[in-house]
């Protein structure tokens, strides 16, 4: 059932990543698709459960690439949404609650206690996924906000940096490389 759930979700993800309603552009699905990726990996360092954190990564802005009206709120109607999807494949009903506190306190700009280890897997995911997709940063930086070469840059480092004091301290130690890279090739 695992490889149903996450073929569905990354085929949904895609296709509404590349819908033209979507405001940040198909490029957020490697923002994503990074996030689940990193959320693989770091479900082994931390000990969380790794099906629950790919969902959970499939799913966490699912709200705001739907419908940007939902950015502000989106960890909340994304929880929402994850539930819909995932009653509909008669998944677990406690992994569904799982899910949903993952997608509910995965944004560093929303601090909340994250309680569980896949709930800190997912945060963290997230704020990496950023050293992985510059230049997405960089389309919205540009094409999005329209701003001029040197605020472009300024944004994107800035991003950078606020990603990185959002990891928990474990996340720091595992990414600071990949943090300097990223910084390094934003300059």
């Amino acid at each position: 059932m695992r490889n149903d759930i996450i073929n569905y979700l990354e085929n949904e993800i895609k296709s509404r990543c590349e819908s033209e309603n979507n405001f940040f552009g198909e490029g957020i699905f490697y923002h994503i698709k990074a996030v689940a990726e990193n959320a693989v990996y770091l479900a082994d360092k931390y000990g969380a459960d790794k099906e629950v954190a790919e969902i959970a990564a499939w799913l966490h802005d699912i709200a705001s690439i739907t419908d940007y009206s939902l950015y502000e709120e989106h960890h909340i109607h994304g929880a929402e949404m994850a539930e819909e999807i995932l009653n509909g494949f008669d998944y677990d009903k406690d992994k569904i609650q799982l899910v949903k506190k993952c997608i509910l306190n995965h944004r560093g700009s929303k601090p909340a206690e994250k309680q569980s280890a896949e709930e800190i897997c997912i945060a963290d995911a997230d704020a990496v996924s950023h050293f992985d997709s510059v230049p997405s940063l960089f389309y919205l930086a540009y094409v999005k906000r329209g701003l001029g070469i040197r605020e472009g840059i300024e944004f994107v480092k800035n991003k950078l940096e606020r990603s990185y004091s959002k990891l928990s301290d474990s996340g720091k130690v595992i990414y600071s490389e990949k943090y300097k890279a990223a910084m390094a090739v934003v300059g």
